[in-house]
């Protein structure tokens, strides 16, 4: 008879199709620590079941483009347009049709080491992706909406490949020759703009800790260039800095 433990290293080395298997075998063991290792096991099937029908959900609205006959479809998203510091960055993603990428969602859904690691593995199942920065001098300039879709047209102008079909989380991109899709949280509905939501998270989350080593006091690594209390009190202190959005901040300018 294996041990408890010889059990746990054998589980260990279970692929997911024979997990049904060995759950009725580990449930009919005398032993409880045993029993509680089905447990876990059938925890494990479910959870991977429902994660296997979310990305199938999430494929819902490229699938529909492919059957409308587009070929070559991007995610669109952008990080940074609440904060009062810092660019808006925009990214764009093109994945093969049917890509499945685990636990893929909503980069504002997932730990900064999720982001990271989902990162890296996004760029390289990408067929395309391409990341569109806008300063904060320009957002003061021609206000964040613009600099918003401005972001978005250099992200796209990036792509090797024009795409015939774009699908953006709640925004249309005016004089843009490419068919769009405005999808209302479309960061968790869409593979292709969650995928597009986290390289643009993550690249302006690094932009921000460069400049906090170049302003240590503001606290940028902490807050991302956000509007909060930490932040908010150092600019009473220190003042403005060079990356600063002076137009969200005509209230303390003024003062």
């Amino acid at each position: 008879m294996k041990t408890v433990k010889e059990i746990k290293a054998f589980i260990e080395t279970l692929e997911i199709k024979d997990y049904p298997k060995y759950i009725e075998i580990l449930k009919n063991d005398d032993r409880k620590s045993v029993k509680d290792l089905s447990l876990k096991l059938e925890k494990k099937l479910l959870d991977t079941k429902k994660e296997e029908e979310r990305l199938e959900k999430i494929n819902f609205y490229e699938n529909e483009g492919y059957k409308k006959g587009y070929l070559y479809i991007g995610g669109i998203d952008e990080a940074g347009r609440g904060p009062i510091a810092g660019p808006v960055v925009a990214s764009v993603v093109v994945f093969k049709k049917d890509t499945k990428i685990h636990k893929i969602d909503d980069s504002k859904k997932l730990s900064e080491k999720k982001r990271n690691e989902l990162f890296e593995i996004i760029k390289n199942e990408a067929l395309d992706y391409g990341i569109g920065i806008v300063d904060n001098n320009k957002i003061d300039e021609i206000n964040i909406l613009n600099a918003t879709i401005l972001a978005m047209k250099k992200a796209v102008s990036q792509l090797e490949r024009k795409p015939d079909y774009l699908l953006i989380d709640a925004l249309n991109i005016p004089n843009l020759d490419i068919n769009q899709n405005a999808i209302v949280k479309g960061d968790s509905k869409s593979i292709s703009i969650a995928g597009a939501s986290i390289l643009a998270k993550v690249t302006r989350d690094n932009i921000m800790y460069e400049y906090d080593k170049m302003y240590p006091e503001y606290g940028f690594k902490n807050h991302k260039g956000y509007g909060t209390d930490e932040h908010y009190d150092a600019i009473r202190k220190y003042g403005l800095t060079p990356i600063h959005r002076k137009s969200f901040l005509k209230n303390i300018i003024g003062s």
